[in-house]
């Protein structure tokens, strides 16, 4: 009588054996070859990043779980005034939003860039006039978010220099909203480029200071010794309706009234006005010429500066864009 002996079961391998196995097989000829890492370029692996992380195209287009669009907001500084400004990454995202919410600061003609069909939502700010609160800013991103909506929030500037971005990134972080933040070119940096005042200058400027002159109480409680310190650039945001009291302020606490100083108006558009003096005369002909917000104060040697600087007025006109 014959007994049959079943052969042995084959010995389990690895899974590291099993894909060193493949990787030795001869490849078929109507399979694809697959390329080394050093064959792909940094372009293709950067777009290969981007749809691991949840990604889709330019946008930034995320999916939730259930398949359903999932809402982000993306703060974008629109830069001073003038469009030619803008980062690429702002003028991309600004044709596939669904909603914009922007401030008073942000010019006409960066605002027609935006997307046609995407809803428009004015949250400006003025003096004593106020569209929508802060809080209820906060609110509005939150809720166009959760409908679903890739909602651009459009600030003048840079978004994280005096433009209350963080404050907005902390509520939107706090309620579990996706965002993105997109730096600008800040008013300080453009309106002294287009005004020929350099921010900086081994021969009289080794720092720069930005200020705001008006704090979230409406005064402009600021540190005056600090800002009245020499050899160094003073730039204050929003505050020329008190320019009076800033050079004021700055003369009672150690700076010279023959420092020079500047307002600028309406900074990188075509509108775009220029008054100097110094802190004792500032004042006054600011005043005589009418100046108005938006306006920048900038303080220092520097601003003597702009007698050999002024490239602008060299240039063919018309050269700015329209506020």
């Amino acid at each position: 009588m014959r007994v049959k002996v079943a052969a042995p079961a084959p010995a389990l391998e690895s899974p590291r054996r099993n894909k060193r196995a493949r990787e030795t097989m001869p490849r078929k000829r109507w399979e694809p070859r697959q390329r080394h890492r050093c064959e792909v370029s940094v372009e293709e692996r950067f777009v290969r990043a981007r749809h691991a992380r949840g990604n889709a195209g330019a946008d930034g287009w995320r999916m939730s779980v259930s398949g359903r669009p999932r809402g982000v907001v993306y703060l974008v500084g629109a830069g001073p005034g003038d469009p030619d400004l803008l980062t690429v990454r702002a003028t991309r995202l600004m044709r596939h939003v669904d909603a914009v919410v922007y401030d008073y600061l942000v010019s006409e003609a960066v605002l027609a860039l935006v997307d046609a069909r995407a809803e428009r939502i004015y949250a400006g700010k003025r003096q004593g006039c106020h569209a929508l609160s802060q809080e209820e800013i906060n609110k509005l991103l939150v809720t166009l978010a959760r409908r679903g909506k890739r909602v651009l929030r459009l600030k003048g500037g840079d978004p994280f220099i005096f433009g209350r971005g963080g404050e907005e990134c902390e509520f939107l972080a706090a309620h579990g909203v996706s965002y993105e933040v997109v730096p600008g070119v800040t008013s300080a940096s453009g309106a002294s480029c287009y005004a020929g005042i350099p921010l900086t200058h081994r021969d009289c400027a080794r720092a720069v200071v930005f200020a705001t002159g008006h704090l979230k109480d409406g005064s402009a409680d600021l540190d005056w010794a600090t800002l009245a310190r020499p050899q160094q650039t003073v730039v204050i945001y929003m505050g020329v309706t008190r320019l009076a009291e800033i050079c004021r302020e700055l003369v009672a606490h150690g700076a010279s009234p023959e420092l020079p100083a500047a307002v600028i108006e309406r900074a990188t558009t075509e509108r775009q006005r220029v008054v100097t003096g110094t802190l004792a005369t500032l004042p006054a002909a600011a005043a005589a010429a009418g100046v108005q917000p938006p306006a920048l104060i900038v303080t220092g040697e520097v601003v003597k500066l702009r007698a050999s600087l002024d490239w602008l007025a060299a240039r063919p006109q018309p050269a700015l864009a329209a506020a």
